[in-house]
């Protein structure tokens, strides 16, 4: 996802993921049987498996198929390993990209991110070349229709999160906390009657570059590449896009 613009993707993706479905499916299903290897098989004790399972009741997976990524996952059933690497680079006006993978074959993986982003006009870089410049956090995204202001802000800091925006140009208020309190606010909030659209750990840049309309839309279309592979679970960029390119495209 790019940087300031990650949310309103996000709205466009919605919109067409009934036409990725199978593809979306199996990227949680990746990320569920790596949260319960990594974290164990119980949801309750794991917020990262917790946090993939709600994502993947958000695209009506069913419970067969969350139970069996989960026990895949645990050694309980076979399945393949995956591994997670991250790369990094650069892509059209020097943007900086952050691409999060799940793999069973790393070779194949790099050369596959490899040839898309050079494609572009991109290049992979060296590890920390631009992970520098973001940090993790959770994001907690809520319909300005399901709650004013006020009363968003005093629920979510009493949960305990670390800031919330609201961007007069975006349909939803923008929840921040640190990793470990994504889960237990959500949870908080959900729980005082607010309706959460959407939760979910993200990279989130320090600092953002503005280049022009046509880098923009490049970047765009790489970022559409590049989740389009089987392997890429997450982009992120520190792209701040121009409403005029966000147009064009949504």
């Amino acid at each position: 996802m790019a940087g300031h613009s990650k949310w309103a993707q996000i709205k466009r993706k919605k919109a067409c993921i009934d036409s990725k479905r199978g593809k979306v499916f199996s990227k949680i299903v990746k990320e569920i049987a790596v949260a319960a290897r990594m974290g164990g098989a119980d949801p309750a004790g794991n917020p990262r498996l917790r946090t993939a399972v709600e994502k993947a009741k958000e695209v009506n997976m069913p419970y067969e198929n969350i139970n069996r990524a989960i026990q895949k996952g645990s050694g309980e059933l076979p399945g393949s390993v995956y591994e997670e690497v991250v790369y990094e680079g650069y892509g059209p006006g020097s943007v900086a990209m952050l691409i999060e993978t799940l793999t069973d074959n790393k070779n194949r993986t790099v050369a596959e991110i490899r040839h898309i982003i050079s494609k572009a006009g991109g290049s992979l870089g060296e590890v920390g070349c631009v992970s520098w410049m973001f940090e993790k956090k959770g994001i907690i995204l809520i319909d300005k229709k399901a709650v004013d202001e006020d009363s968003l802000i005093d629920t979510a800091l009493e949960a305990g999160a670390a800031d919330m925006k609201n961007d007069p140009k975006e349909d939803f208020y923008e929840v921040v906390t640190s990793v470990e309190e994504m889960v237990t606010v959500k949870e908080s909030i959900e729980k005082s009657g607010i309706t959460v659209s959407s939760g979910e750990l993200a990279m989130i840049p320090s600092n953002y570059v503005s280049p022009d309309n046509k880098s923009s839309s490049q970047v765009m279309r790489l970022i559409d590449l590049l989740e389009e592979n089987d392997d890429v679970q997450n982009v992120y960029t520190n792209m701040e896009i121009s409403e005029e390119v966000l147009s064009s495209i949504a």
